[in-house]
């Protein structure tokens, strides 16, 4: 059995958070053993899966003295000598910076404003230090001979994730839309950072920095809510017209796009407005005017005809006709003017 005069650790590399000095049937810590902690780290000396004691920054010297929990489990035999096993755990307590995070999975979320479900991914920065040594390698090191940077962000990363779900969820939950989520990065990295320093602190370690750098929608996802922010617009621009003009105003969108297409002097007028960038609002008097010059029947039944075509929208807002039925329906209606 050689006893051990010295125990000290020099870590590898700035990565390792805990290296565990191990004696146990090897060799044999002392009563009067030098125990050298560097700076920026802890050492634990540990006996029996009971945590004895915490050394700073320094050289100490074990004794029955400094350590009185070595009186209960070591047996004086051979005086300043005695021999006896046990473990030191030295803790490397220095600011971790800038670790990425990121979702592994893309979270659901149902969009406040389109009614839209789609599926978010999150990534960011964050940053750590051991506060409490003791607790920390109880409750995450536990009988591992350590721990590096990658080890504690795999523990941690799943609460991380667990807590961006929440306070996101909780923002669109408030009426923010996921167009305008990133508007808001500041105020969701606040909140996420709130909730894991809490948890994180349960386990003895300090959150230092947390930030959330950007949050994605599937393109695909993004395509189909262009498509719903286009047709809304488009509703918008007809309901806000008069309800006996609704229809004029729908055909004169219509009476537009085909004129502008047109090579005659009447098409010429149209691509000529419209680059001029006259807008919906000349538009209407305009295909007013021209359509009856081309025999356009605008202005037949106008009241029965919009009530149609609301009745129309109303029944694919609520879901009882499908996009290719309304599409359909609403050629009929236009073509039996």
């Amino acid at each position: 059995m050689a006893l051990i005069d010295l125990v000290k650790c020099d870590a590898v590399s700035d990565q390792v958070i805990v290296e565990k000095f191990c004696s146990e049937h090897v060799d044999e810590l002392r009563i009067g053993t030098q125990l050298v902690v560097n700076q920026s780290q802890e050492a634990i000396l540990v006996k029996g899966g009971v945590a004895l004691d915490t050394f700073g920054p320094g050289t100490h010297t074990i004794t029955t003295g400094n350590i009185p929990l070595l009186r209960k489990v070591v047996n004086k035999v051979f005086g300043d000598r005695t021999p006896f096993t046990a473990e030191v755990w030295f803790v490397n307590r220095t600011v971790k910076r800038d670790l990425q995070w990121g979702t592994p999975k893309r979270i659901p979320v149902m969009d406040s404003q389109f009614q839209f479900p789609v599926n978010l991914g999150a990534f960011g920065q964050w940053g750590f230090r051991i506060e409490d040594s003791r607790s920390f390698v109880t409750q995450v090191v536990g009988t591992q001979f350590g721990a590096d940077s990658a080890r504690i962000h795999a523990y941690f990363i799943g609460e991380i994730i667990e807590k961006l779900s929440q306070n996101l969820s909780q923002l669109i939950g408030q009426g923010v839309s996921i167009t305008s989520i990133s508007s808001r990065l500041v105020d969701l990295s606040i909140a996420t950072s709130a909730s894991v320093a809490r948890e994180l602190a349960r386990f003895g370690v300090e959150l230092v920095n947390f930030s959330v750098s950007s949050v994605s929608i599937l393109p695909e996802e993004m395509k189909k809510i262009q498509e719903i922010m286009a047709k809304r617009m488009e509703m918008n621009i007809l309901g806000s017209t008069p309800v006996g003009h609704g229809f004029v105003a729908s055909k004169s969108l219509e009476i537009m796009q085909t004129a502008a297409r047109n090579e005659s002097a009447v098409g010429g007028i149209f691509g000529a407005t419209a680059g001029l960038g006259l807008g919906v609002g000349a538009a209407v008097p305009m295909a007013q005017q021209l359509a009856q010059g081309m025999n356009v029947p605008l202005t037949q039944s106008p009241d029965d005809i919009t009530a149609k075509l609301l009745k129309l929208k109303s029944l694919l807002e609520a879901g009882l006709i499908t996009q290719t039925e309304y599409e359909s329906k609403r050629s009929k209606i236009i073509e039996a003017l």
